[in-house]
């Protein structure tokens, strides 16, 4: 309740600062769009050419590039910004100034930037999943509707915890910009199944980046088609990774110098 408290009020002061801008809302959501329109026009070209994707129907397709867009949306309304902020803080210095307060200071740095207008992605994605499974008559019944949510988010977690743990690697490191840079490249691949993919890149986005586990599994289970091992590996991977995250921002703090170092 602590953490929805705190992320409502950067909620609230994110908001007050877009409305000085309103035309930049209006762009991004112009832009917002344009990424669908050329997301789903790649997704047509593709199917130009083939029925079926490796066993994925083009309606199926368009549900996974919902939730694609819709964690894209989720990265970039807090988890995003917030940790690029919170690598900011620890190489300038100003980290001191949350590590004081008297609230848990990952959960500061964790909320501590949100850019309101990323939350049209998250309308979006839904959106477009719901009318991928419409245009299927796909009806989702109450227990895959209950996987999906838990898949969803597991996956919401997991992207979390990842981008935790690098953005704590700044405690050692200065710069680790190329490593977020090598991140956005091999998420951009989950906007398709990772089984199209050659095996040395499923383990990649499976295990290096884990990717596959935040999108091409949600999806899955949206359609009907995941395994309960699957399902199982994806609550086991989102707990082991919160835990690793948590000691690993821990042993990051106690190797932070402060700004008087």
């Amino acid at each position: 309740m602590r953490l929805l408290r705190l992320f409502l009020i950067y909620l609230r002061i994110g908001l007050l600062y877009e409305l000085q801008y309103r035309a930049n809302f209006w762009i991004q959501m112009g832009k917002s769009l344009m990424n669908l329109v050329v997301a789903l026009a790649g997704v047509a070209v593709i199917y130009g050419h083939t029925d079926h994707l490796n066993g994925w129907e083009p309606a199926e397709l368009v549900a996974l590039l919902g939730i694609f867009v819709l964690m894209t949306g989720v990265l970039g309304v807090v988890v995003r910004p917030s940790m690029e902020k919170l690598i900011e803080d620890v190489r300038d210095g100003n980290l001191d100034f949350t590590l004081t307060k008297p609230e848990e200071a990952q959960v500061l740095v964790s909320v501590s930037q949100v850019r309101v207008w990323q939350l049209i992605d998250v309308i979006l994605g839904p959106t477009v999943s719901a009318a991928a499974l419409i245009h299927m008559g796909k009806h989702v019944e109450m227990q895959q509707a209950a996987i999906f949510a838990v898949t969803l988010l597991a996956g919401i977690v997991i992207l979390y915890s990842f981008w935790l743990i690098l953005a704590t690697v700044s405690f050692w490191f200065i710069r680790i910009e190329n490593i977020f840079m090598i991140f956005h490249s091999l998420y951009d691949a989950a906007r398709w199944p990772v089984t199209i993919y050659p095996g040395w890149l499923q383990a990649a986005l499976t295990f290096l980046v884990p990717v596959t586990f935040a999108v091409t599994v949600p999806a899955e289970a949206l359609i009907g088609r995941l395994s309960t091992d699957y399902l199982v590996l994806t609550i086991g991977l989102a707990l082991t990774l919160s835990l690793v995250s948590r000691l690993f921002w821990r042993v990051g703090v106690r190797h932070y110098a402060g700004a008087s170092a």
